[in-house]
């Protein structure tokens, strides 16, 4: 069973930065998207950004600017690096991973962001 840990979640002021990272406890099929997803209190889940295999990013509109999707297929990991942060930013931060074979979750990591 694959598990996705995340970390780098915490408090920041607004117009701060904060860098999350998401590793897969084991080697992955190759072929994947990874992406992070967002939800606030009482809202639904959003995606916020995702990366593929080859590069290929997309944003959501409310962070295209401020935010950095990247990975690191050596080390399983997904980060996102998150700039110019605004108190709507603040919600449970999720990575997910899937491909053809799986679809995976990590447990979600907490970003609160104060004006």
């Amino acid at each position: 069973q694959v598990q996705l840990v995340e970390s780098g979640g915490g408090l920041v002021q607004a117009g701060g930065s904060l860098r999350l990272s998401c590793a897969a406890s084991q080697s992955l099929f190759s072929i994947n998207v990874m992406g992070w997803y967002r939800q606030a209190p009482g809202k639904q889940r959003e995606l916020v950004t995702t990366i593929t295999s080859g590069g290929s990013t997309n944003y959501a509109d409310s962070v295209k600017g401020r935010f950095t999707i990247s990975r690191d297929n050596a080390k399983n990991t997904v980060f996102l690096q998150m700039n110019s942060l605004k108190p709507e930013d603040t919600a449970v931060y999720y990575c997910n991973v899937r491909s053809i074979k799986y679809d995976y979750w990590g447990q979600g990591t907490q970003v609160t962001v104060s004006s």
